[in-house]
């Protein structure tokens, strides 16, 4: 690439362009492949130009969970607070689920972008806004966690990802090991043996993350919305224990 083309990519470079490109490649490759040099490779730029715009890496993954919070869609208008959270967490889901690398980013990041402070003050609002006492919300925030983000660990999740290793095996392999398993953990084999989902759906030994995710988002919202109509409130500050009933 000549001097000129150089000069010409440079100068066309944004925090924008930059952070989309930082997007695109770890969709491509993972989160594993954002550093700076990488980065500056992909735009056909030294990486030196890019500290115009993004710092450092922690700047980098900063500019990237905030790209991808800038995703998100609110609710419509006038929803009651109930639908309205409900329809944020599954829009943030959704954006999330779009790029799953970013989860575990997001879940490291301690600084907070304008961008993700903006995302959580408009959420902690849809509550407020409902009548929701600040005390309650605040108690709601920390039982729904990383559902506001649209994600939670799952009960079986695999933490890297990977495929499960006695998905391939050939049918009757699978099941002896299901029957060995059976035998050994049986209260397990009981709770995993095949449920009905969404329109009598079975699913034989897996679960429907979706369905489990909105299932465990409807419960912590129902009992939210519960407290809320008895006027709940927490003991005095510092007590360190929630209510009675």
């Amino acid at each position: 690439m000549s001097e000129r083309e150089t000069v010409r990519l440079r100068a066309q470079l944004s925090r924008e362009r930059v952070l989309q490109a930082a997007v695109v490649l770890a969709d491509r490759e993972g989160a594993e492949s954002l550093s700076m040099r990488r980065l500056a490779g992909e735009l056909g730029v030294v990486p030196m130009a890019l500290y115009k715009h993004v710092a450092s890496k922690e700047e980098l993954l900063d500019g990237v969970v905030e790209a991808i919070v800038g995703d998100i869609d609110p609710p419509p208008s006038g929803l009651p607070w109930k639908e309205a959270v409900r329809v944020q967490v599954l829009s943030a889901r959704a954006a999330f689920q779009l790029h799953p690398w970013a989860r575990r980013i997001v879940e490291t990041r301690t600084l907070k972008t304008p961008a993700v402070l903006g995302y959580m003050d408009s959420f902690a609002g849809m509550f407020l806004a409902g009548g929701l006492s600040a005390d309650l919300t605040h108690h709601a925030l920390h039982a729904l966690g990383g559902r506001m983000w649209g994600f939670t660990q799952e009960l079986f999740e695999d933490p890297e990802g990977g495929p499960d290793p006695g998905a391939a095996a050939p049918p009757e392999v699978q099941a002896a090991m299901l029957g060995r398993m059976a035998r050994r953990y049986p209260n397990i084999a009981a709770v995993a043996a095949p449920v009905a989902h969404d329109q009598g759906t079975v699913v034989a030994y897996g679960c429907d993350d979706q369905f489990e995710f909105e299932f465990a988002l409807d419960l912590l919202l129902d009992g939210i919305e519960r407290l809320h109509e008895r006027k709940w409130t927490s003991r005095a500050a510092g007590s360190g224990t929630a209510a009675p009933r």
